[in-house]
């Protein structure tokens, strides 16, 4: 297999599923973390290597590494490997996906911007969702009549925090996640909910629905419900961890533990809530970006530059949702009819939003 982004939480989760099973890493494609980067090739012994910058090349214990997104899709296209993990990060991942899906290889996509922004254009016949929320939902969809989807948001950083707090809330304090651990742009995702309106995007695309919803659930143990038309609900109840979607996209199959099972008595309780717009203010477009999937394009530049200039203390936590929502009513009916469509109006609404 090919692994994007492997030094992320998604690639070493993949990794460790490869070390389970015995599976082949030919290509591993990282960023800055050529510490870990080094212990990986030391282990699964990669043919290639790429990295993002290439005045790192040399701090990579490896004959063969290259760097740079050209590099990425040079990998793809001339490796044997039959299977692409593409766990980039934003939308550097969505040329990638389209280079696998082009080489007819099999994409376990956890890049979930590439859905976001290009769903329409995306041929999902080979293409198996790295997402617990996704995950669950295709775990549970059986032949019955389906009337609706749920699924479920931890709440983020800030869910117990009083409103009057949030204007002034620190980047250590939003990058604290009660419930798990993930790389800076994910965590900050969640708490504005941005993630979530992601996930409903990436729904939409692979159940090919726009009934589709979220509600809070504390402990991240439920991910995701299908409500069937004769009124009952079934829950996908599991552990936290991505190694049980990881293992279905990598194997088809499987018939041995990934996880160990939930104990619902020593749970004891489950906590439900709405997510509530003076909390999470984007979540006020989710009805619009579901019915016009396109404004997918231009909520994901705008909140990765909103992103950004909070992780470099440019702009306050509330600002991240403001610029989102200032640059959808903005460009509130993109004209997309191809691919080169995507990447210029991400280009326009980036230098919009002060990229």
């Amino acid at each position: 297999m090919i692994v994007l982004g492997s030094t992320g939480s998604i690639g070493v989760n993949t990794l460790n599923i490869a070390r389970k099973f015995n599976l082949d890493v030919e290509v591993l494609v990282a960023g800055k973390n050529i510490e870990l980067l080094n212990k990986q090739i030391k282990e699964f012994q990669p043919k290639k290597i790429v990295i993002a910058d290439k005045e790192d090349i040399s701090k990579v214990n490896h004959n063969n590494v290259k760097a740079g997104e050209s590099s990425i899709l040079e990998v793809i296209e001339n490796s044997d490997s039959n299977i692409v993990v593409n766990a980039l990060v934003g939308f550097l991942g969505l040329r990638p996906t389209l280079k696998a899906i082009e080489c007819k290889k099999r994409v376990a996509l956890a890049n979930k911007e590439s859905l976001v922004v290009a769903g329409k254009f995306i041929d999902q016949s080979n293409l198996v969702a790295i997402d617990s929320e996704h995950f669950g939902l295709w775990y549970l969809i059986q032949d019955k009549k389906i009337d609706s989807l749920t699924i479920t948001a931890s709440g983020g950083s800030f869910r117990d925090y009083s409103l009057d707090k949030l204007k002034d809330v620190s980047i250590k304090e939003a990058l604290n996640h009660p419930n798990w651990s993930m790389g800076n742009k994910i965590t900050i995702d969640s708490a504005t909910m941005t993630n979530k309106m992601f996930e409903l995007l990436e729904a939409k695309w692979l159940f090919d629905t726009t009934n589709i919803d979220a509600i809070i659930e504390t402990k991240s143990l439920i991910h995701a419900m299908v409500n069937f038309k004769d009124g009952s609900t079934t829950a996908h109840i599991a552990n936290a961890s991505m190694q049980l979607p990881i293992s279905y996209a990598l194997l088809g199959k499987v018939d041995e533990p990934i996880l160990e099972h939930i104990d619902l008595v020593k749970v004891g309780s489950l906590e439900f809530k709405q997510i509530e717009q003076n909390r999470y203010p984007i979540w006020q477009l989710r009805k619009t970006i579901l019915e016009n999937p396109d404004l997918g394009v231009v909520l994901n530049a705008a909140n990765e530059v909103a992103v950004s200039k909070f992780l470099n203390n440019e702009i306050g936590f509330l600002d991240i949702s403001k610029i989102s929502i200032d640059a959808i009513n903005k460009f509130n009916n993109p004209i997309i009819n191809n691919i080169d469509d995507i990447f210029a109006l991400d280009r326009e609404i980036r230098n919009y939003c002060g990229a």
